[in-house]
């Protein structure tokens, strides 16, 4: 297996950002290029990472490769990386060796780890309300929400998406129409604010981001680009209104 990528820093900083959520993962790679699917150690969140073998300029592989990996070490090396620079990553017997080129040559070598439990896949989910909108905005919503509260509430009525939070004695409530788009029925959900302030750290990838949710449902979010798909999936907090 050799990988070479070009320009790696958007692949840097996808793998931090999934290092907020879960210290270890296994890196399937084949013939349809690298992907990613773990869930945190509390079973609250999913996270789905698919990059296909046209975003790499060299992608030689014989079989199917499983690469367990400390994210915290992997996402250490790969911050060494400069805009411009050229990553290579090859598989050693037990250990993944990882080239960073640019105006030198530098060479890390990862051990490979077993990582235990089950293979995983994306639960087929029925949402009945699914909204675009800018990453910029739902990530400024996200912010105001954890001033007042530690989980918000998503809701879509009459062709408006309202994200809102309610703490002790403080509420925040963002209200957006014309510049979403909205295919929705009526619905309410409330998710935990710690673990949405970690996942729209993925705004930076992309300006829009798709928001699908269903009554007391999970809720999927989807930050994707011409070559990345990045979908985390969300349990909702069910717990009497305040």
């Amino acid at each position: 297996m050799l990988l070479k990528l070009e320009n790696p820093k958007l692949f840097s900083e996808i793998i931090s950002i999934i290092s907020e959520l879960v210290l270890e993962v296994r890196i399937k790679v084949n013939k349809e290029g690298m992907s990613i699917l773990a869930i945190d150690p509390a079973n609250v969140a999913m996270v789905s990472f698919k990059l296909p073998n046209t975003a790499f300029s060299e992608f030689q592989i014989e079989r199917e490769e499983v690469l367990g990996v400390s994210l915290e070490s992997l996402k250490a090396v790969l911050r060494r990386c400069s805009i411009g620079s050229i990553l290579i990553m090859e598989k050693q017997e037990n250990e993944l060796k990882i080239e960073i080129i640019d105006r030198i040559k530098r060479e890390f070598n990862l051990s490979l780890i077993e990582i235990e439990g089950e293979e995983k896949q994306v639960p087929n989910l029925e949402f009945t309300s699914r909204i675009e909108m800018s990453s910029s905005d739902f990530l400024e919503a996200i912010e105001d929400c954890s001033v007042v509260a530690d989980s918000g509430s998503f809701v879509t009525e009459a062709g408006k998406f309202v994200i809102r939070a309610k703490g002790s004695l403080n509420s925040f409530k963002s209200e957006f129409t014309d510049e979403i788009k909205i295919q929705a029925q009526n619905a309410n959900a409330k998710y935990s604010l710690e673990y949405l302030q970690k996942i729209v750290k993925a705004t930076k990838i992309t300006d829009k981001v798709i928001i699908s949710f269903a009554d007391d449902y999970p809720l999927q979010l989807d930050f994707n680009t011409p070559f990345i798909q990045l979908k985390f999936i969300l349990a909702p907090r069910v717990e009497s209104e305040d």
